[in-house]
């Protein structure tokens, strides 16, 4: 079964997100689009904890977020509880961010990736699994 997702951006993340949502309805994922909603300037953390609130509560198995340089929506979404957002800008990141510390909510730099990137990363982190074992240890202390 294929996990649900929480999804948002900012307005300088509009673009990708927009493309990652028609790409995860397509796919069958089950999806919420949390915004923006346009381009017009918006506030990143609006967005952020959003979708750390839609995985924090268990609504959603995974989030994924859009900003400029993905450092904004990772800050933001690392405030909230048992979040483990990870900034990933090349597929190896996202399965390690999955694979190691068991990231639950993905951050994209969309001014610094090519969209095929992106999807990439998505693709990568919705279907790499958490390893277990000496890394679990590792995140409890998280």
């Amino acid at each position: 079964m294929k996990s649900s997702v929480a999804i948002g951006s900012d307005h300088a993340g509009f673009a990708y997100k927009q493309e990652l949502l028609s790409y995860l309805q397509q796919e069958g994922y089950e999806v919420r689009d949390f915004g923006t909603y346009t381009e017009e300037s918006a506030d990143y953390p609006d967005f952020a904890h959003a979708v750390a609130s839609a995985v924090e509560s268990g609504r959603f198995e995974k989030g994924i977020l859009v900003c400029g340089s993905g450092n904004g929506v990772a800050i933001t979404a690392n405030k909230h509880g048992g979040i483990r957002a990870a900034l990933c800008w090349q597929p190896d990141l996202a399965a390690l961010a999955r694979r190691h510390n068991n990231a639950n909510v993905l951050c994209l730099p969309e001014r610094f990736i090519a969209p095929e990137t992106a999807l990439e990363c998505v693709k990568t982190f919705l279907t790499t699994e958490f390893e277990g074992g000496r890394h679990e240890r590792r995140v409890e202390k998280i």
